[in-house]
């Protein structure tokens, strides 16, 4: 808690976020009553990480809100952020998968666009294909594009496949037709079947997951759905208990990739939406303090133990997109527009067959951990060389909770030293300036390559090591300015507090923007409408807390892309029509710098984004005071760093005691529990009245 910040009413009532990330489980509590907000950290459980999570909020309940008995049960809401499901997808470990498909189509998971992952990289390879051949069995029918049915599907064949898939023991099963999107007669039928031939395995149809055309992209979709199916399922009904147990009195929600949260149940049977649980909350809440904070622009930095994650946003607004490439497989499903590369706090250094240093994308997670955690680890880390270099405290971590050994950390990179034929500290550096390259490449994919100067952008850190790295990528890519907010390092906790109850739905109607159409494409918008008012309904959502958007993907005749158009309120007229064609025609110039004015335009799919507005913690806002802050220094410690190499008597700030308006230059390390922030010789610092630290960085 700081100085001035609301205090804690013992008979309050708590919303509480948690991020379960591969080395830190992260708790942030906000008190509705005094608006007090709280954070809590302990190490992750992988081998179940509900333990580690349960674990958090009863020690998070009993240390800041005093609660002992029952500790769970004056929470009023829980939201819940994991890395569950990408990190099945990205180690391989899913469900075995059958897949049921039309006639024909049996190879095209493989066929794919028959495009090479990177153009120019004569040695790309795919990723793996998560349903072997032998588990992929194709069923007479054919359904028309205008949704007739053209060959009935021979439900014997189905029957006959689910036996096949029964005997091979499969624990999830994908069913994908063509033109499912438009007629999904075909698909509930099979799923009925495949119900009873194989009870208790997880089954998923294309029309419930990725409603839209596409083929190839909309069975990739239901196929990574199935793969990480049961193993969401296992993951909730672990977690579900642990937290009843502790007297949780509301239902539990989960966080998608869109940043927005839905119950369990939900998150259970679509898991696919769930792939950037963990970081999308992150931007969440990185969007709200820069709103509070005056900054628009923003690249949003987060560096966690096994990853970093990045993000842009223009004008206060992170971009969205309908379908990305996750870790090599093309998902249709609504997600923030994040960038994930494998460069985190746990990264592992290595020689590679050339004798260079690499570093990443292999962590040491959080079991055993960096080698400094003396767990038996003997490859040194990004954390190793941090503690090496005495940016990060040498004798422990979390504020003292986590004891650590600088001596077994010095052991490891001497070993690695010596086989490169270099000095101690400047292999340590040298695993730094490596890690930072990789995530200053990460930005410029999210930057430079779409059109943005990162320069003229802000930076924000956070994570539990991304202010102890942000002034190097900042400087990497000459940015001048860093924003590190007051709880860094639990910042996808805090995002779980900030965002709205959400869900997107999906329908495709290949229809002109022709008032002759009028009828069809108020068909086709009333169904996405229809569909999240049974949402709204579902959830529970109180009427005057519901929000719906509506959008429809348009593109000119012979396009294959579409561009996402807003879709005024009231019932679809000629003048909504009108709005819609010069909404087109002003996002096709700005994207691509030009229009068609007699080119005709088609709708595509039709979009509804319905949102369940939920009271959200407020950031506690201070007035600016002296600038001294020499009451917040604690102490100093030696650092190594690269601009002398050579240790500096280096000052150490207390996060808890920093107040709006102080100020003051490095070299400087401001500590605090959860995380570490590293201020170079020449940058200087100061405190806004929402209690961000402000960098910046010289040119």
């Amino acid at each position: 808690m700081m100085d001035g910040a609301p205090k804690f009413d013992p008979s309050g009532r708590w919303r509480v976020g948690v991020d379960s990330g591969g080395t830190f489980t992260d708790v942030c509590l906000f008190d509705e009553t005094s608006g007090a907000i709280a954070v809590w950290k302990v190490s992750s459980t992988p081998d179940d990480p509900s333990r580690g999570i349960a674990q958090g909020v009863e020690e998070g309940m009993r240390t800041c809100a005093g609660a002992q008995e029952g500790p769970a049960a004056a929470i009023s809401y829980l939201g819940h952020g994991t890395t569950v499901a990408t990190n099945a997808l990205i180690t391989h470990r899913g469900a075995k998968v059958g897949l049921v498909t039309t006639a024909g189509f049996r190879d095209l998971l493989e066929i794919g666009r028959q495009k090479r992952p990177d153009l120019y990289d004569l040695f790309a390879s795919k990723p793996p294909i998560l349903v072997p051949r032998d588990l992929r069995f194709e069923v007479a029918e054919r359904m028309l594009h205008s949704g007739a049915v053209s060959l009935p599907l021979d439900e014997a064949a189905v029957r006959q496949a689910g036996q096949a898939l029964r005997e091979a023991g499969v624990g999830a099963v994908a069913v994908c037709f063509l033109y499912s999107f438009i007629n999904p007669a075909h698909e509930q039928a099979a799923c009925r079947i495949l119900a009873e031939e194989l009870p208790g395995v997880f089954l998923c149809a294309s029309h419930q997951i990725a409603p839209e055309f596409r083929e190839f992209e909309r069975l990739s979709t239901a196929t990574v759905n199935a793969y990480l199916g049961p193993i969401m399922h296992r993951y909730i009904s672990r977690l579900t208990p642990r937290l009843h147990a502790l007297g949780l009195p509301v239902a539990p929600h989960l966080t998608q990739s869109n940043g927005g949260v839905v119950r369990f149940e939900t998150a259970a049977e679509t898991p696919v939406r769930a792939v950037l649980s963990g970081p999308s909350t992150g931007v969440v809440a990185a969007q709200a303090i820069g709103a509070q904070a005056g900054f628009a622009d923003i690249i949003t930095f987060d560096m966690g133990g096994t990853s970093s994650d990045v993000a842009l946003m223009a004008g206060g607004q992170t971009a969205r997109t309908h379908e990305s490439t996750v870790h090599g497989y093309p998902i249709k499903a609504p997600m923030l527009d994040i960038h994930t590369v494998g460069a985190g706090g746990g990264s592992i250094a290595s020689i590679d067959s050339g004798g260079l240093l690499k570093v990443g994308p292999e962590s040491a997670g959080a079991d055993p951990g960096p080698v400094c955690y003396g767990r038996g680890a003997t490859d040194p880390t990004v954390t190793d060389a941090n503690i090496v270099l005495q940016v990060l405290n040498p004798t422990h971590l979390l504020a003292g909770r986590m004891a650590v050994r600088r001596d077994l950390a010095v052991a490891a990179i001497t070993r690695m030293a010596d086989t490169l034929g270099m000095e101690v500290m400047d292999t340590a550096q040298g695993i730094i300036s490596v890690v930072t390259a990789n995530m200053a490449k990460a930005i410029r994919v999210i930057s430079v390559q779409r059109g943005h100067d990162p320069r003229a952008y802000a930076l924000m850190a956070f994570g539990g090591a991304g202010p102890l790295h942000a002034v190097r990528l900042a400087q990497e890519l000459g940015m001048t300015r860093v924003i590190v907010p007051r709880n860094p390092g639990i910042l996808c906790a805090m995002g779980l507090l900030l965002t709205d109850l959400r869900a997107d739905f999906a329908t495709t109607r290949l229809v002109p923007l022709d008032a002759a159409d009028l009828p069809a494409i108020a068909a086709a918008a009333a169904q996405v409408a229809r569909e999240a008012e049974a949402w709204f309904t579902a959830e529970a959502i109180a009427p005057e807390s519901r929000r719906a958007l509506r959008k429809i993907d348009m593109r000119y005749e012979g396009q294959n892309y579409e561009l996402s158009i807003p879709v005024p309120d009231g019932p679809i007229t000629e003048a909504t029509l009108a709005t819609l064609r010069e909404g087109f025609t002003e996002a096709h110039k700005r994207l691509y710098g030009f229009a068609v004015n007699d080119e005709r335009i088609f709708c595509v799919t039709f979009r509804a984004e319905a949102l369940g507005l939920v009271q959200k913690a407020q950031l506690p806002r201070r007035a600016l005071g002296p600038a001294d802050a020499s009451a917040a220094i604690t102490g100093t410690r030696p650092v190594w760093f690269p601009e002398t190499r050579a240790f500096t008597e280096t000052t150490l700030i207390s996060r808890e005691r920093l107040a709006p308006g102080m100020a003051f230059a490095g070299p400087a390390i401001v500590e605090q529990m959860d995380t570490t922030t590293l201020v170079p010789p020449g940058v200087t610092v100061r405190v806004d009245e929402i209690d961000n630290l402000i960098l910046e960085v010289p040119k």
